[in-house]
Formats: structure tokens, C-alpha cells, sequence
């Protein structure tokens, strides 16, 4: 035994347990077997029963696999199992295990099960012995070869297989692997299903088998399948001779098989025909009785889990049909980006979920990508899902902050009269400056790809899942903003995605960011092998993925430009609009400026709300030609000029204007129409790569800060004041 091993597994003090002398005089071995650990210690008789040295056996049950067949190992994990659930105290049975040589010996093993106070089996102490002796009469041993035969190999082994099998290739699958087939008998199967009156042959047996103009047949052809299911009754061929003569047109064309018999048997569940399964053999002349009753009976079981099978099939197909009608027919081309989705769905029948995507065009040539999940796996959250797509596609189309998306959508969602939850990240992005705002609502973050391949995970502030938020009245979302550097790729998933079996979440995700980093450069083929790698992974849950690439070409447009609009009483618009400004100065290398140029901004928008009637629409954006110059506008309906205000020593209000006038290069105010907007100009540095990529200089010059008529900003006011409109008088905005 490995002491390694054994040092990290917790084992009964008295284990392994010592044997009474009296059964190695009668030549018998013990084992004893925890089954916390494990671990099965075996004695040196025990091993001589197995024919085994002892540094050939590392107290692991697996190591016996080189000494018993595959098909009695199955007999005897079934019985252990049998015994275990049926809260029996012992079990016996006999076996043969295969000497060094190559030769069987009939082996006998009695175990007995130590249970705990709430009755779990604990451990199991026993006996193994040679029983060779014992059973050398033939008819003992035939006896016992047809009940191993008829008992394990076909009904237990095949049928609980078969009880594990969803689709029809499943079924299919069980029966052709090497383990079915040698549990039948046979060397191979064809199998057909009924459909519409004729029957389709879905699986066609040996390699080169098939026979031109077979794959759809009637039923009154002159086919074994054919004449199986127009009578119902099995038909058993037992030679050549009788396979040419009953159906020589097939015979034709399968002799070079080296066929000898066969066995067709028709598929009835609840009374009804569904299809016929043919055995084919190749080393057998004729079929007892006990064996036809035997296929008999193993047809019935194979034609519930074919029905069974197919019954998945169509509810599986009817529940994705549905989800699919849900999800957008067709993703918009979105300029600047490449955008690619995918959705696999789940493995079994209505087991579906309430996973979606979209990708949502909005005002001022901004875009939104969604992806999110409603709790449930039936038609029910498919259901919710679309109604809660369509719901917040709206929110965000009519411009709406994020926050205020995700806010109204959980309301919705809430008021839905539905128990169920929804997670879900919304990204707003706008592609010439890269600067994106998400929300995110109990779902997974999402992670970033660059351009030389290395993948992290992008951290975004969190709320409430949707519908919770709400009845919990915590609707505050937080805006995270990032800028997403061209080349660089956004990946968004559902929970199906990384909840694999036998699997973590951390684990899951590990499995994920390195698919991500050595995945295909093509985000499309890298989706596909996202999704195709949950069933690599055994996954059964349904997945959503929306892969969102910045295009590294830069944009042909002179500079970058953000607008967003700021109701009056929508405190989470104002601070949405505060985010875009801080992160679209930074994004656009506004330096040292950067602060003068939110706080600038947030005093126009600030007392825009304050001293009008109505919200206020800001624009930040490049200005194009000469010196690169960053303009803030800021419009609202009231025609009334700024003017401004002596605060006072303890004043608070009236400082505004005052200070726009000393932190901007350039400032006005223009008419338009039925309000007015009140502007600023920043003189900003000329772009340079971002810290963390390529560093800059270590002294960047910035332009001299002077206005056009070539004042210092001690003495700028000179030339904002030339550029107010109406009688230039300053007020506070």
C-alpha cells in the first residue's frame, strides 16, 4: 500500500482487520474493505485466490480489474449494489477470475456490511476462495454460465444502459458499442423506426453493410423488417440457406458479411409498433427457446427507451423552437465592431432554459449588448425571457441611462406576477472613443481578450438580480465605465458555460479564460468552440454567449463625441452623464485637464437642472483642425441668458459661473431656437499611448493653454465673452 495514500485518507483504527487463522488453514482469504476511503486490504491468501503478487496490488479495487473479466465485474458491482441499497447485512456469489496463465478458475467471495447508527454502509469484511472443486461438475457450471448469460449480461447490463439513454443515437449507441453488443450476443444490429408508413434505418450495422435504396422501405417490401412489423411476431433466421431463401434481394446483397443467423424482433411500446431491431451474428446456428424469450422480453425494454427516446427528441425540439423564436431573428451590423452570438441548448427534453442575448442600436450612434438568464429550466422561463428582452430592449432604445434600464426592467419583471429571477450585464459602448458603461444584475462578469491573447476577467459592480432588486426595493445599480482599447474583445456568457459536472465554479472559469486565450482569432469560430466545448465537458445546461470585438482600424471621424440626455428629476441620469464625461476625458487624453473638465461640465449641467424647466442634453466631443481642443455643450430649453451673480463671502450659490469662467479656456453661450447652450472649450494635449501599453514621454509638453486671441488664462475671459450671444452679460446658468 501506498503510505502516501493511506497517511491522507481518514481509515478505522482497526483496519485492515486480522484474519482467524483458521481460514488461511482452509486455504480462504480475507479482504476488508472501507468504504469511506476506498481502500480494500487483502490478505496473502486472498491474493494467492487472485493470483496476485503483492506489489501487484496497491489496496485499490481497480487493481483486481487485471483478474476478473469486464462482464463478471459488472455481475458483481450490481449484486454489491443490490445488497447495499437493499439494507442487507451480506451477500455472496460466485465469479471466475483469470489466472496469470490465461485460464478461469470459479472463485467464491461472502462479504459481510458494517453499517453506522443511521444505517450507511461503512464497511465490508469477507472472504474470497477457490471454488474450482466445487463446481467441477458440468452441469453446476452450466447451470450457472446461463443465469450469469441470461440474468446480467443482457437484462441488468443492456437495460440499465438503456435507462440512461435520451435519444434515439443514444439507444443506438448503447446497443453498437462492444459492451452491448457482447452483452446480446451479436456481432452487429440494424435497426429501423416507423415513419409515415415506411421505415427509416437509422442504424445500418456492419461497416459497408448498407444496401443502396434501403434507407426508407415499406412495410409490405420483402424485408426482415418489413415482415416483423407487418406481423408482430420476431423472426428468427438460424442459417444462410434460410436468410437466401426467405429474403434473397437482401441476401444478394449482405452474404460477403459472413452472416450465419439473425434475429429480428419488432419494437412495441403500449401496443404500438415504433420500429424493429435485427441482430446480426456471425458465429451461431440456432436459438434455444430460452433465448428467444430472452430477446423477446430485451426487445420490450429497448422499444420504452426508443419511445422514450423520441418523446425527448420532440418536446426537446418543440421547447428550442420556441426559445429560438424568442431570441432576435438576426444581430445588426454595429460599425466599429464585430459582434458574434451564439446559444446551444440544453441536452434534454423541455430542459431548457431562459438564457438570451441581444445586441440593441441607440441614439447618437452608441450601441447596447445584453445577455442575461431568467432562473428556470422549462418553457415557462422562455417564456419570461422573451417578454424580458423585449422590455428592456425598449428601456434602452428609448435612451435611457444603464442604470435606469435595469432598474425599470426588474420592476417589470417584478410586476410580471411570475416567481421567478433574471440575471443580467448590460453594456453601453460607444465605439469611436471605446468608452463603454455596464450594469451588472447578479450575473457573471464578463472577461476581456487582447489582442496578444491574454484573457482576464473585467470587474463590474453588481446588484440585485432582476425581479429581486425590486421586491426588495434596492434598485440603485452601479455604473462601472471602461474604455475597450481597439482589438480588444468582450466576452459575455451565461451560467451554463462554466457550471460544468464534476466541476467548480472556479474551476469553470479557469477551464473558460484558457479556452478564451487559446481559442481561434476569429470571433465567430471562437463562439462556436465555446459552445461546442459544453459537451466536450459533459455540460447539460443551455448556453448564451455574445462576443464583442472594438475594431482596431481607427475611426475616420476627426475626433470623438458622447450625448446624453439629463431629466430634471433623474438623479441617476446625472450621475450616468458624470460617468460617460470622466471616462470620455480620460479615453481621449485630456491629461491634466481632465479634472477641469468634469468639474466644469458637472457645474453647466448641475445649474442647467437647477434654474430651468426641463432636463438638459450634454455633448463632450473633439473638435477637428488646428490646435485638439475638447468642447462641452450643454443644452437646455430655456431661452433666458446666464448671468452672473455676486455670491458673497458665505455665499454657496453664484459660484458657478464664476467658475467656469476660470477653469475653461473659452466659454459662451449660443441661442437655439427655443433654449439656448451653454458651451466651454479645454485645450487638450495631443494624443499619446496609455500608461500600462506604451509608456510616454517622461515629460510631455502640453500646447500652450491660450485662447485664439492669444491670452493666458489669467486673461481668457476677453475671448468667451466675444462669443456670448444675446447681451453678454453673465448670470448664473
Amino acid at each position: 500500500m501506498d503510505d502516501r495514500v493511506a497517511g491522507a485518507l481518514s481509515l478505522p483504527e482497526d483496519w485492515p482487520a486480522h484474519p482467524d487463522l483458521s481460514l488461511a488453514l482452509n486455504r480462504m482469504g480475507s479482504f476488508d474493505w472501507d468504504l469511506d476511503s476506498g481502500l480494500m486490504h487483502l490478505d496473502r491468501p486472498a491474493l494467492d485466490v487472485f493470483d496476485l503478487r503483492p506489489e501487484e496490488y496497491n489496496d485499490r479495487p481497480a487493481d483486481l480489474g487485471q483478474r476478473v473479466p469486464e462482464d463478471e465485474g459488472a455481475r458483481l458491482d450490481t449484486m454489491l449494489v443490490q445488497a447495499l441499497e437493499a439494507g442487507q447485512e451480506s451477500y455472496g456469489a460466485y465469479f471466475r477470475c483469470r489466472l496469470r496463465d490465461g485460464s478461469l478458475r470459479w472463485t467464491h467471495t461472502q462479504g459481510f456490511i458494517r453499517r453506522d447508527a443511521d444505517g450507511r454502509p461503512r464497511r465490508i469484511l469477507g472472504i474470497v476462495r477457490d471454488a474450482s472443486q466445487e463446481l467441477a461438475d458440468s452441469v453446476a457450471r452450466q447451470e450457472l454460465d446461463e443465469e450469469r448469460r441470461r440474468r446480467t449480461s443482457l437484462v441488468q447490463a443492456t437495460s440499465a444502459a438503456l435507462a440512461h439513454a435520451r435519444t434515439v443515437q443514444d439507444v443506438i449507441d448503447v446497443l453498437k458499442n462492444s459492451r452491448g453488443l457482447a452483452h446480446l450476443g451479436a456481432a452487429n444490429i440494424v435497426m429501423g423506426l416507423l415513419e409515415a408508413g415506411r421505415i427509416h434505418l437509422v442504424a445500418e450495422g456492419p461497416e459497408g453493410s448498407f444496401v443502396p435504396g434501403t434507407r426508407y422501405t415499406k412495410v409490405d417490401e420483402r424485408y426482415p423488417m418489413s415482415e416483423v412489423l407487418r406481423t408482430l411476431t420476431p423472426r428468427f433466421i438460424e442459417t444462410p440457406d434460410d436468410f437466401a431463401r426467405s429474403y434473397p434481394e437482401l441476401w444478394g446483397q449482405i452474404s460477403h458479411l459472413g452472416v450465419t443467423s439473425a434475429a429480428y424482433l419488432p419494437l412495441i411500446a403500449q401496443a404500438h409498433p415504433i420500429g424493429a431491431l435485427g441482430l446480426l451474428y456471425d458465429d451461431r446456428a440456432v436459438f434455444a427457446g430460452d433465448e428467444r424469450n430472452l430477446l423477446v422480453s430485451l426487445s420490450s425494454s429497448i422499444a420504452q427507451s426508443l419511445q422514450r427516446a423520441m418523446l425527448y427528441e420532440q418536446e426537446h425540439d418543440l421547447a428550442e423552437g420556441l426559445q429560438q423564436a424568442m431570441l432576435p431573428r438576426r444581430i445588426p451590423e454595429v460599425p466599429g465592431a464585430q459582434v458574434a452570438v451564439r446559444y446551444r441548448s440544453a441536452r434534454l427534453g423541455r430542459d431548457i432554459g431562459g438564457d438570451w442575448y441581444d445586441v440593441i442600436p441607440l441614439p447618437g450612434g452608441r450601441v447596447g449588448a445584453v445577455i442575461g438568464d431568467v432562473q428556470g429550466h422549462d418553457t415557462h422561463a422562455a417564456a419570461v425571457m422573451g417578454q424580458l428582452r423585449i422590455v428592456l430592449r425598449a428601456y434602452a432604445a428609448e435612451g435611457h441611462s444603464p442604470a435606469t434600464v435595469m432598474a425599470r426592467a426588474s420592476v417589470f419583471l417584478q410586476e410580471l406576477d411570475t416567481d421567478r429571477f433574471a440575471t443580467c450585464i448590460y453594456a453601453e459602448a460607444d465605439l469611436t472613443t471605446g468608452v463603454m458603461q455596464m450594469v451588472r444584475a447578479g450575473h457573471m462578469e464578463p472577461l476581456v481578450r487582447d489582442p496578444d491573447g491574454s484573457c482576464h476577467k473585467l470587474f463590474v459592480e453588481g446588484g440585485l438580480p432582476l425581479g429581486l432588486s425590486a421586491e426588495f426595493g434596492s434598485l440603485d445599480y452601479p455604473v462601472s465605465t471602461v474604455e475597450l482599447d481597439p482589438g480588444h474583445t468582450l466576452v459575455f456568457y451565461t451560467d451554463g458555460l462554466v457550471e460544468l459536472p464534476d466541476t467548480d465554479l472556479d474551476g469553470g472559469m479557469r477551464l473558460l479564460t484558457e479556452m478564451v486565450r487559446n481559442g481561434p482569432q476569429d470571433i465567430r469560430r471562437l463562439a462556436d468552440q465555446l459552445c461546442e466545448s459544453v459537451d466536450g465537458y459533459g455540460g447539460e445546461d443551455d448556453v448564451a454567449v455574445l462576443l464583442l470585438r472594438r475594431d482596431a482600424v481607427p475611426s475616420p471621424q476627426p475626433g470623438g463625441r458622447l450625448r446624453q440626455h439629463v431629466a430634471q428629476n433623474d438623479p441617476e441620469a446625472l450621475s450616468s452623464a458624470r460617468h460617460m464625461i470622466r471616462a470620455a476625458v480620460r479615453a481621449w487624453g485630456a491629461g491634466e485637464r481632465a479634472d477641469e473638465i468634469e468639474l466644469t461640465a458637472d457645474e453647466l449641467i448641475t445649474n442647467a437642472l437647477l434654474h430651468t424647466d426641463g432636463g438638459a442634453i450634454v455633448t463632450i466631443r473633439i473638435l477637428a483642425g488646428g490646435e485638439r481642443r475638447l468642447r462641452v455643450d450643454v443644452e437646455d430649453r430655456s431661452s433666458a441668458l446666464p448671468r452672473r451673480r455676486d455670491a458673497g463671502d458665505a455665499g454657496v450659490s453664484g459660484r458657478g459661473l464664476m467658475l467656469v469662467d476660470r477653469l475653461a479656456d473659452v466659454w459662451g453661450v449660443e441661442s437655439r431656437g427655443g433654449g439656448k447652450c451653454v458651451w466651454s472649450e479645454f485645450l487638450i494635449p495631443e494624443r499619446f499611448e496609455r500608461p500600462g501599453r506604451h509608456e510616454p514621454p517622461a515629460h510631455h509638453e502640453l500646447p500652450d493653454r491660450r485662447d485664439r486671441d492669444g491670452r493666458d488664462r489669467d486673461g481668457r475671459g476677453g475671448a468667451g465673452r466675444e462669443r456670448r450671444g444675446g447681451d453678454g452679460a453673465p448670470r448664473e446658468p
